[in-house]
């Protein structure tokens, strides 16, 4: 199952600001701000992928 986190706002800034707080949270934006139906805004993202150390290269 995949894990996605959304905003709704009812204008394109406060859509951006919320997804700038997801980001900043350590998110990965998916879909930037976009005008939806009954006058909406919707932006999505996604937790960043793992860094997996390089084979053979011991982890702290």
């Amino acid at each position: 199952m995949a894990i996605r986190y959304g905003v709704q706002a009812d204008s394109e800034d406060e859509c951006a600001e919320g997804l700038a707080q997801l980001v900043d949270a350590g998110m990965m934006p998916v879909m930037l701000p976009r005008y939806v139906t009954d006058g909406r805004w919707m932006a999505r993202a996604v937790p960043r992928p793992a860094v997996k150390a390089p084979a053979g290269e011991p982890t702290a």
